[in-house]
């Protein structure tokens, strides 16, 4: 049976040599060519391909934002995403929104190839480098909210993602149905605890413990 795909990429060069790797496939079928991420969408919609190859750089909506909308309307076609370079972060919103399969562009075209078979056999087929860093990002942000539960009640949690936010006094209070009041008594709490001295402090820890 072919493995039915819609191929998108802002590079028309691209697009044709992904288009002609494929072709050497006998079980591959590309139904779509898509140079932005709306006829990227529209073409996922309108052919229900197996493997969407999906560059994330993209002019208007971009890799993430069509995923986003994959995720949300519960699509069925699997995601190979074929980018330049990706940090850890978008690696961690990649596999949060659904993705089987990273490859970089720099790589062999086999592989790729070898990743959309994986991907369409229900593996994962993940870059390993930054895989790896988002693995230890994952682990290091884990221990973070390990050291948050164990210090702060639930509601001071709430009140230190709100600081993190960018939230003043007035609006956590509003935010959280208590008093101003009672939000100055929890950020004393919450300084003493953490052994910090202001609100610039426990923004950075919001930031640096995923609470942010």
């Amino acid at each position: 049976m072919a493995i039915t795909l819609v191929v998108a990429d802002d590079h028309p060069l691209i697009l044709d040599g992904l288009a002609g790797i494929f072709q050497l496939e006998e079980d591959f079928t590309v139904l779509g060519r898509c140079e932005t991420g709306e006829e990227a969408l529209e073409a996922v919609r309108k052919h229900k391909p197996d493997i969407l190859v999906l560059d994330i750089r993209m002019p208007g909506q971009d890799g993430f934002d069509v995923l986003r909308e994959m995720s949300k309307e519960k699509l069925a076609t699997q995601v190979v995403v074929l980018t330049a370079a990706l940090d850890e972060t978008e690696v961690l919103d990649a596999i949060r929104l659904g993705v089987r399969g990273v490859v970089l562009k720099e790589m062999a075209p086999r592989l790729l190839v070898q990743c959309i078979r994986t991907v369409h056999a229900g593996g994962q087929w993940l870059e390993r480098q930054s895989t790896t860093r988002a693995i230890e990002k994952i682990l290091r942000l884990e221990a973070g909210m390990r050291r948050v539960a164990a210090a702060l009640t639930a509601r001071e949690i709430e009140i230190v993602r709100a600081v993190g936010a960018g939230f003043r006094n007035k609006e956590i209070a509003e935010k959280l149905s208590i008093s101003e009041g009672t939000v100055k008594v929890h950020l004393h709490n919450i300084y003493e605890k953490l052994n910090m001295d202001g609100r610039m402090a426990l923004m950075v820890y919001a930031r640096d413990n995923a609470l942010a």
